[in-house]
């Protein structure tokens, strides 16, 4: 079985991963610089070449654009379940900070509660309860 994993490429990798940590809860388990590789440019030392984290009880890898111009974009929306009401609306209020509410978290005709917001880093949430589980 394979695992996703969702890789977000940022303008300021640390920065975001602060931000979902502190909304969603977690930790970043490990960052590696473009300084820890063999004849590192000394522009890029500090920029994060590889990061792990753990948010929300969801690992997520990051790194920050070096190589080629960042493009906001809609082609990537993260959905995260959330066990309880309360749970979805702390993370949807939080993650919300800055950014723009697409939907309002509402309860959907299927019996979940669901949201959608673009976070101030342009990344677009869907926040539901477990209402909507994933049927095969």
């Amino acid at each position: 079985m394979a695992k996703l994993t969702p890789y977000l490429v940022s303008e300021d990798a640390r920065a975001q991963a602060d931000f979902y940590i502190n909304a969603l809860g977690g930790e970043i388990v490990s960052i590696m610089t473009h300084g820890q590789l063999p004849d590192a440019s000394e522009a890029v030392k500090d920029k994060v070449l590889h990061m792990c984290l753990v948010a929300g009880g969801i690992h997520f890898f990051m790194s920050d654009s070096v190589y080629a111009p960042l493009n906001r974009g809609n082609g990537i929306q993260l959905s995260l379940e959330f066990p309880t009401e309360a749970e979805a609306r702390d993370a949807f209020a939080k993650l919300g900070e800055g950014g723009t509410v697409r939907h309002p978290l509402e309860p959907a005709f299927w019996g979940a509660l669901f949201g959608q917001i673009e976070d101030k880093y342009g990344v677009i949430w869907m926040i539901t309860t477990e209402a909507q589980a994933c049927q095969a």
